[in-house]
């Protein structure tokens, strides 16, 4: 089956041209929906990807109306490569039922890992540079070394429930909870 998938991203937009190019390509069946692409969950795009069945074919307008990223465009392909579903882009020009169109998407595959390697590349330069000049990473300390003292010595006492001694000292539970173990404290 042949199936058409078109999005524009208001009520106020016009679906005509998408539409008139998918029924031109011999879309039988036709997911259209009025919602921004920044949506995380599209129900007709999801309702569509729920109903394709190997062997068939997506047809777009543009990788635009399929996802609002590179990272999300390899995401559906590769739902769409596991269901044995083909994808043919009119304005890319992109038909993953040919050689040339499978070295594409693998050239945009590799692109988009590059640039998520070169992010996280990035990133460690930067956390090893800020502790070179002393500066540590993460959220900052909670309570000081009085309030965990104190703290303990209420646990230790049993006179509190570890909420009530995490509230009169200013910490989380989760924060007691870590100072408990962290002095192989025996949990209440």
């Amino acid at each position: 089956m042949i199936v058409g998938y078109a999005r524009v991203s208001t009520e106020e937009q016009s679906l005509d041209r998408q539409l008139d190019n998918l029924k031109a390509r011999g879309c039988e069946r036709i997911y259209q929906e009025k919602l921004t692409g920044t949506k995380a969950s599209r129900p007709e795009l999801d309702r569509m990807m729920d109903a394709l069945r190997a062997g068939d074919t997506l047809v777009i307008d543009s990788f635009s109306r399929l996802s609002r990223s590179t990272k999300e465009l390899l995401a559906v392909v590769e739902r769409l490569e596991a269901l044995d579903v083909h994808l043919l882009s009119l304005k890319e020009q992109l038909d993953t039922t040919t050689a040339t169109g499978r070295l594409m998407l693998t050239m945009l595959s590799a692109l988009s890992q590059f640039e998520r390697d070169i992010i996280a590349e990035r990133t460690r330069d930067g956390l090893k540079a800020a502790r070179a000049r002393g500066r540590m990473g993460g959220r900052p300390r909670v309570g000081d070394e009085k309030s965990k003292a104190r703290a303990l010595k209420l646990y230790h006492a049993n006179a509190m429930t570890n909420k009530e001694i995490a509230a009169s000292v200013g910490v989380s539970s989760a924060t007691l909870s870590r100072w408990i173990s962290a002095n192989k404290c025996v949990g209440k």
